[in-house]
């Protein structure tokens, strides 16, 4: 039987974010949004429920008076995404 797709995971941009975040490990806010083509507002809602699933940490900061954030995978996230992937190939090829 199908098991069931992570429901953290199972949202568009916050799967691209962690795609991305797999392959970088850690990326600033900026870059997140280009990727994704994302507002900030959504990415930034979206990034707070990975945080709070412990997929990713955010780290602020400020450089030359600038606000900088940046985000950076978890062993937690990594190991979600290799379910993920895994359970999503079994839909695929059952």
């Amino acid at each position: 039987m199908f098991k069931d797709l992570d429901p953290i995971l199972h949202s568009q941009l916050r799967l691209a974010v962690i795609s991305i975040l797999v392959s970088v490990k850690e990326s600033e806010f900026g870059y997140l949004k280009e990727q994704t083509k994302s507002t900030a507002g959504n990415l930034s809602v979206q990034l707070q429920k990975l945080k709070e699933a412990n997929y990713i940490e955010i780290k602020k900061e400020f450089k030359d008076n600038y606000p900088k954030t940046t985000c950076k995978i978890t062993k937690t996230g990594i190991r979600a995404f290799e379910e993920y992937v895994k359970i999503l190939k079994q839909y695929i090829n059952p």
